[in-house]
Parts: C-alpha cells; sequence; structure tokens
C-alpha cells in the first residue's frame, strides 16, 4: 500500500491543521492506521493510531485531548485534526499502516508515507 500524507504547513501557537493520509494500491480497511512525528536529530515518535474499524484510537499523552485520529475506509483515507498547537508539535508527520495488533513502535508498521511538515510558530 502506498500513502500519502497532506495538508502540513505553517500554524501559529492555539491554531489549528488538518492532515491527511491517502493510501492507494490497496485498501487501508484491514490495517491499523497510525500518525508519527519525527524532529531532526530525535527518534520518531508515536503521536496516535486508530484500528481498522474506527472503533479504537490511542494517543500520545503529549496530544491527547488536542488531536484526533479518524479514518474513512470508503475514501481510503486517514485523518489527524490538530487543535490548540502548541511550538513543540512542530515536526514531520508521517503516516503508517500495520497489522492487526500493532501498538506504538514504529518498527511495528510496514508501509509509510513521505512526511508532511508542521511548523507551529509562537
Amino acid at each position: 500500500v502506498q500513502l500519502q500524507a497532506s495538508g502540513g504547513g505553517l500554524a501559529q501557537a492555539g491554531g489549528s491543521l488538518r492532515l491527511s493520509c491517502a493510501a492507494s494500491g490497496r485498501t487501508i480497511s484491514g490495517y491499523v492506521m497510525g500518525w508519527f512525528r519525527q524532529v531532526p536529530g530525535k527518534e520518531r515518535e508515536f503521536v496516535t493510531r486508530i484500528t481498522w474499524s474506527g472503533s479504537r484510537k490511542y494517543y500520545a499523552d503529549s496530544v491527547k485531548g488536542r488531536f484526533t485520529i479518524s479514518r474513512d475506509n470508503a475514501k481510503n483515507t486517514v485523518y489527524l485534526q490538530m487543535n490548540s498547537l502548541k511550538p513543540e508539535d512542530t515536526a514531520v508527520y508521517y503516516c503508517a499502516a500495520g497489522p492487526l495488533g500493532v501498538l506504538s513502535d514504529p518498527i511495528e508498521y510496514g508501509y509509510w508515507g513521505q512526511g508532511t511538515q508542521v511548523t507551529v510558530s509562537s
């Protein structure tokens, strides 16, 4: 499956952005979908994931209450709504797909998008 992330850009602190991850080549309905982020010099970190049905969502403590993941299997797309953005949210954001049962370790995810830059100014 090929993943294409989009929607990144520049936002002010307190603002919002919505990221999209469009999949092609295979339906994502059988995959756990996740979002990760990475800043230069640091490891890629888990942000959120959603089960194949969308019934369960998990968030890193740092984004809980501010970010919302959702998916539309009919459109083969996953979304990340980011509200109340903070400068520390600045990173390249990646979407990823993994088999049922994956958790928060990037190594568990077999498919990755190219990343989209999010920059939050104070």
